[in-house]
């Protein structure tokens, strides 16, 4: 038994989204056994957009039912039945968030007519509902109406039933592990099935082949999966218009950092929004107090006369500083992290030696901070040629900084030796030194002060 069901929204993100409609049909595979459909109120203004799409306004659901006097109809006609619509994650995701709201766990297998549609009517350009019906000939009345288009999805559903390898079809989509249910509508199940589980960076592109979104995993295909569980607006819009998926291998999470950090700056998808920003950006700066204690602090690069460390944004650069705090023994108090006048008392940072309360000598203490500073930096002290995992067990990745200036990365075969940085240059592919990389590579050097640097000669 199924239920093929349709509703119209206020338009706000899952967690925001109110449903202002809901039509639900019960299916035996042959015909249509009961039906359901109301307006709901949703307790919020529908924005006039949503007016303009289904007509549904504020006067026409002010005395219609709220969601919780119709949910126990809702949980009969669809009890023991399959729940069946057009992009069912969004249909199934909004009702599941309703019941969620008055203490109701609501739990149903899924099928999604989209999903259905491309492997059972391949070769089509669209498999939007009104394209799809469209291209097979589904009378689609009241469209961006609940019953319209419910209906219409029941006389599709019956045209996916009744070809020839729908059984075999059907009977993959519910299974329990095949993950159907969870990807994406357009999103073949054979290119998730793809995607390794290993380091690396991963392209969303749309049905255009455009690229939308760049990301980083240290486990690809575990990434790319939480994706598709992730209920934020900006998630589901993006997942929703996601037709493949590419992938490069990194070896590790550095070199995915790196290689992400490159490809946003050269595509700016879409839905990459973080290093496309260019906000103010933030400096970590040293000074000494009357009493001769030497501070570290932070402020926006134009406040700071002489910059230690330069970052994109204020949480980067205050998250920095408390590795300094930590790693150096330092106090946060004189670090500025940690606005007081008594003795620190960080909630997380508890490696101060006392220089705060009288126990540290004052000159121990400025003898951490110079090595704070100069471990600030190190990138501009030396030529470094960090070596990390390769993509496989034949092949070593190499990142390369010389004269403070990153100047890429890049793959050795373990068989090949290198004794000069020449060699190493030679496989380097080039890439931009800028503020997300610097600050990729100065956390990467302050977790990884005994990290594995190739001995070459100059």
């Amino acid at each position: 038994m199924y239920t093929i069901i349709d509703i119209e929204t206020t338009g706000n993100g899952i967690k925001g989204n109110k449903i202002t409609e809901i039509s639900i049909f019960k299916y035996d595979g042959g015909q249509i056994v009961d039906e359901f459909t109301s307006l709901v109120n949703p307790q919020s203004p529908i924005p006039y957009f949503i007016t303009g799409l289904t007509g549904i306004d504020d006067q026409m659901v002010q005395n219609a039912p709220v969601f919780h006097e119709i949910a126990d109809t809702i949980q009969s006609i669809t009890e023991g039945c399959i729940f069946v619509a057009h992009s069912v994650n969004f249909d199934y995701g909004v009702i599941k968030e309703e019941f969620r709201q008055i203490g109701i766990d609501f739990t149903r297998k899924k099928l999604c007519t989209v999903r259905l549609s491309r492997q059972l009517i391949p070769g089509l350009r669209s498999y939007s509902l009104g394209k799809l019906c469209s291209a097979v000939q589904i009378p689609l009345v009241d469209r961006h109406r609940a019953r319209g288009d419910a209906h219409a999805t029941v006389l599709l559903f019956e045209q996916l039933l009744n070809k020839p390898e729908s059984e075999d079809v059907f009977k993959k989509f519910l299974n329990a592990r095949s993950q159907e249910a969870t990807l994406p509508p357009h999103l073949p199940k054979s290119v998730f099935d793809s995607i390794p589980q290993k380091p690396g960076i991963y392209y969303f592109m749309d049905q255009k082949g455009e690229i939308i979104y760049v990301g980083k995993a240290i486990n690809l295909k575990k990434r790319v999966l939480g994706h598709f569980y992730d209920k934020s607006r900006k998630e589901i819009q993006m997942c929703s218009e996601t037709a493949n998926i590419d992938f490069k291998l990194a070896g590790s999470e550095l070199v995915a950092l790196l290689m992400e950090s490159a490809e946003i700056k050269r595509l700016f998808p879409p839905y990459n929004r973080a290093q496309k920003r260019t906000g103010r950006q933030y400096a970590i700066f040293a000074y000494e107090d009357r009493n001769g204690v030497m501070h570290l602090a932070y402020n926006t690069i134009k406040g700071v006369p002489t910059p230690l460390k330069i970052f994109h944004n204020q949480t980067a650069c205050r998250s920095y500083l408390e590795e300094i705090c930590k790693s150096f023994s330092l106090c946060p108090r004189y670090c500025h992290l940690q606005q007081t006048n008594a003795a620190c008392s960080h909630h997380e940072i508890n490696t101060c030696e006392g220089i705060c309360r009288g126990k540290e000598a004052v000159e121990d203490y400025n003898q951490k901070v110079d090595k704070a500073i100069d471990h600030m930096k190190i990138l501009a002290s030396e030529i470094r040629i960090i070596k990390e995992k390769g993509r496989d067990a034949n092949e070593s990745a190499v990142v390369l900084i010389a004269d403070g200036i990153y100047k890429g990365f890049g793959f050795i075969d373990t068989d090949i030796e290198i004794s000069t940085l020449e060699d190493v240059e030679a496989f380097i592919t080039p890439q931009k030194h800028t503020v997300e990389t610097e600050s990729i590579l100065t956390q990467y050097l302050l977790k990884h002060s005994e990290t594995m640097v190739l001995d070459v000669s100059v």
